[in-house]
């Protein structure tokens, strides 16, 4: 998930994929806003060749960086070195989160829930804040301090440890993430300007080589803890009986009272987090040791995080634009946006995989989740330009529907060990579909709003999660799924009316071109 360098408009690209905090991955709407708004990075196109004022190297003089070739290898190298570093971090924390709901059962997805309300006030105040103190650089090596605080706490895996920890990564992701797209932008234009070439097109490839990092974390983490967890594991014994308690018919309640808090033996925990936690650690020493301050390529680095409107400011804006039509169509898909993540990674996980497979297996299925998740995510923007949007949108609804149904009516069951798979996949490539095209959408019906429209994006995608992992306490599984069905019907009929007003009628707009708000048209003051 990636946040522009923008305070308030970090709220809209958050992610990742997908991840839940590692989950969505629309970085390259950042980088676009941050072209649209054009670049201060430098005065006529030159350096001033002065010191730089962070860490102990040396601003490149101008006519080194105008005729020396090297300055390429040197920002293609600052780049490979973040995306590693990233890639370490999540390479942890992903996996984790996809573990919460079976080993950590209610501590888990009340962290989870926390981790998101916090998120949430951090991307309205803190990103600009940050990095203006900080700079670009320290600001990432610091803020995934709070990922290693949240890993360290799974040693004692306790309300006391959890939430606080929980708050901590929530406060410093979204100025991480504002900061690494804040470096890869800046750098990306810096490089442009230097070699003639389309920005844009430099951007581009600059946030492909970091995805290319970033969507590799699902496997590799989710590798280490299947590894850990097989260690010592037979066959899953249970009776029918005990498996008539799975699936749909799962309460997390209810498993917590036969089974206490506790899934897995201490050792497997200690040795899952500490390899964790050597990673989340290691992340931040690699972008400390081995990363070039942002100040090395520009002249001032906080301009692109602190330009424009205040916070305020766009908090004002974002919910003034809720009174658009469109926005108030698509905020049930957003939020499905939401729902349908943190389902996956808490409910399915937990009800479906740990309960009918064995935790040990979870991390074997996210895999193939993930790696669908992933190719379609690529391939979806050529589709969508080739049979048209709606289309895509439709199927990923299908997909959806069928694979609810099938786990309605599906009794998870070891010797179906197949069908954990397919559906895993099935969900990513419907993800990919909302992950990718939700956001294009937003970009494509709003234009010219994109602040306050990705704001509202990341808010009501963020108060999805919350929703799903806040109910993962006190509701059982078949409550959760008729959320689920509802949050995506009425998610596609809000985008399906969005698109015959569109296409068919128009929206009504006043005297200045801009839309009507909701209020206006309905006293018909316009």
């Amino acid at each position: 998930m990636c946040l522009p360098p923008l305070s308030l408009l970090s709220l809209a690209l958050c992610s990742a994929d997908s991840a839940m905090l590692g989950v969505d991955n629309q970085a390259f709407d950042g980088a676009k806003e941050e072209r649209s708004k054009g670049s201060n990075i430098l005065k006529n196109g030159k350096f001033d060749g002065k010191s730089s004022k962070e860490g102990s190297t040396e601003a490149v003089p101008e006519e080194s960086l105008d005729h020396d070739p090297k300055v390429a290898r040197i920002i293609l190298k600052n780049i490979i070195i973040i995306s590693i570093a990233f890639t370490f971090l999540f390479t942890a924390f992903n996996s984790m989160v996809n573990l919460q709901s079976s080993i950590n059962k209610t501590v888990g997805t009340v962290s989870l829930a926390t981790i998101y309300a916090a998120l949430v006030v951090s991307c309205c105040f803190l990103p600009s804040l940050l990095i203006k103190t900080l700079k670009t650089k320290y600001v990432m090596a610091v803020c995934m301090l709070g990922y290693s605080s949240y890993i360290a706490a799974q040693f004692h895996p306790t309300l006391e440890t959890m939430v606080p920890t929980a708050i901590l990564l929530g406060l410093g992701a979204a100025p991480m993430w504002s900061a690494k797209c804040s470096y890869l932008t800046q750098v990306g234009t810096k490089y442009a300007e230097l070699t003639g070439q389309d920005k844009e097109v430099v951007i581009t490839r600059y946030f492909g080589i970091f995805f290319l990092f970033f969507q590799s974390t699902q496997v590799w983490g989710n590798l280490i803890s299947s590894s850990v967890l097989s260690t010592d594991t037979g066959v899953l014994n249970k009776t029918d009986e005990e498996l008539e308690t799975c699936g749909y018919n799962f309460c997390l309640a209810t498993q917590n009272a036969t089974n206490g808090d506790d899934g897995i033996p201490n050792w497997q925990r200690y040795t899952m987090a500490s390899i964790y936690l050597v990673c989340a650690l290691l992340s931040s020493v690699i972008i400390v040791v081995f990363v070039d301050p942002l100040r090395r390529f520009v002249d001032k680095e906080e301009t692109a995080a602190t330009e424009g409107k205040s916070p305020i400011q766009l908090l004002i804006a974002t919910f003034n634009h809720m009174r658009h039509p469109y926005q108030l169509l698509i905020i049930p898909l957003t939020i499905w946006s939401g729902v349908e993540q943190g389902f996956f990674q808490s409910d399915f996980t937990a009800a479906y995989v740990s309960c009918g497979l064995g935790v040990h297996m979870v991390g074997y299925v996210m895999i193939c989740y993930g790696v669908c998740d992933a190719l379609c995510s690529i391939s979806f923007s050529p589709l969508v330009r080739l049979v048209g949007r709606v289309p895509v949108f439709i199927v990923g609804a299908v997909i959806n529907y069928g694979v609810i149904i099938t786990l309605i009516k599906w009794r998870p069951h070891p010797d179906d060990t197949a069908i954990f798979f397919v559906l895993a996949g099935l969900w990513g490539v419907s993800d990919a579909v909302w992950q990718t095209q939700i956001n294009a959408f937003y970009g494509v019906i709003f234009p010219g709003k994109a602040e306050a429209a990705f704001s509202n994006y990341r808010l009501w995608e963020s108060a999805g999660f919350i929703i799903t992992f806040a109910c993962s306490t006190v509701l059982c599984i078949q409550s959760k799924i008729t959320i689920v069905l509802a949050f995506l019907s009425v998610g596609m009929v809000g985008y399906c009316s969005i698109e015959i007003i569109d296409r068919f009628v128009g929206i009504k707009k006043d005297s200045d071109g801009e839309a009507v708000p909701i209020d206006r048209l309905v006293t018909g003051k316009y």
